[in-house]
């Protein structure tokens, strides 16, 4: 498992050698994970809106990251995402991602992104996972 750790330092989410990364650090335990994330002006999709492949990147890694963390290689095979409300530059969200259900080497998590200053949902998806034959 620590070779698969390794491997990703330059994820686009959360590796911590990535130069233009997300920086996201995950806290996961058994079922669940759960990070925190504050867009800044890179990643601006129009004025101070922060662009929806930021919120969709950090949804679908702390979906991914519930079976990463757990040593269960998977790959993303579907992700649905829900656009609630706009993010602004600044604006802290909290991430959560747990497992809804399995069966055999597909399994469907679920995610959300609130708002920290309000709790309010800004966007929330449902994604399906290939775990690796191997």
């Amino acid at each position: 498992m620590a070779t698969e750790i390794e491997a990703a330092t330059m994820c686009f989410a959360c590796g911590k050698d990535n130069p233009v990364g997300l920086h996201i650090v995950f806290d996961c335990d058994g079922g669940a994970c759960r990070a925190e994330f504050t867009p800044n002006a890179n990643h601006v999709g129009w004025e101070d809106t922060v662009h929806g492949g930021i919120i969709y990147a950090a949804l679908d890694d702390v979906t991914a990251n519930v079976l990463y963390k757990q040593g269960r290689k998977a790959h993303t095979a579907r992700c649905e995402i829900r656009y609630r409300e706009p993010l602004r530059v600044g604006e802290t969200i909290r991430l959560k991602g747990w497992i809804e259900r399995e069966k055999g080497r597909l399994v469907v998590l679920r995610g959300e992104a609130r708002r920290v200053a309000d709790e309010n949902v800004i966007a929330d998806c449902e994604a399906s996972f290939m775990l690796d034959r191997t």
